[in-house]
């Protein structure tokens, strides 16, 4: 799937072929690339060999879109892809707004079963991952699958801009690990607490620390409360 802004070619990915659209607006949203109220008409155009999402921006985001090409192919759930310095892979990333949200720690567990009940690709195929949203007394409001870990993040910050979700509500909750790319896109979402079933490495944990996050993993072994222990209600913490 090529990501066409204005025009211009700016990543070619391999990615599910459903919910694009969703996607498109989410890919330019994590990465920076514009705000949500900032993306035009979003086409899907099918070509012979694959997709294109031709997205219009305001001609004031041009520049940095020029200045940071990514027009070239990136292997199923790369999230770094195209990437061309280390000061463009260790990124800064903005802190989440304030917010009041705090998780009962029993509520963890209910969010990540809950995705587990939205998956029904991978249900059919055992071959991707998901990305929800899980906002307290609702339960997962969205989900979206992929392939590939990160586009099933932008699919799901693509669908929570199109309903006008607020990041804020709730929690990312995702079935792959806590990387730090997850984080970076986490935190260009807005969302303050991130759900996994598996460890986040080193470099994640401390960019959460920073953008506010609070990066909790939940399995047989049991809780684990990473960053901002505060939104966690009581709860057993090894």
């Amino acid at each position: 799937m090529a990501v066409v802004y204005n025009g211009s070619t700016q990543a070619v990915m391999m990615t599910t072929p459903a919910d694009i659209e969703d996607f498109a607006r989410g890919f330019t949203i994590t990465e920076g690339f514009a705000e949500a109220h900032e993306i035009g008409d979003v086409e899907i155009v099918g070509q012979e060999n694959g997709i294109e999402a031709r997205i219009w921006l305001p001609e004031d985001r041009q520049a940095a879109l020029d200045a940071r090409r990514r027009a070239q192919v990136g292997p199923v759930g790369c999230g770094l892809c195209g990437i061309d310095s280390l000061a463009q892979a260790a990124r800064e990333v903005r802190a989440v707004p304030a917010s009041g949200l705090v998780l009962a720690a029993s509520e963890i567990a209910a969010a990540l079963d809950g995705l587990r009940t939205r998956q029904p690709l991978h249900d059919e195929t055992r071959a991707v991952h998901a990305a929800g949203f899980y906002v307290p007394g609702q339960g997962i409001v969205l989900a979206r699958e992929d392939v590939g870990r990160h586009n099933a993040l932008d699919k799901l910050a693509g669908a929570m801009a199109a309903a006008g979700t607020d990041p804020a509500s709730g929690a990312i909750v995702l079935t792959s690990r806590l990387s730090l790319e997850m984080v970076q896109k986490t935190a260009m979402i807005g969302a303050p607490l991130m759900l996994s079933v598996s460890q986040p490495t080193a470099h994640a944990v401390r960019l959460a620390e920073e953008a506010g996050i609070a990066l909790v993993t939940h399995n047989r072994h049991g809780t684990r409360i990473f960053t901002h222990h505060a939104r966690i209600g009581a709860a057993h913490v090894l």
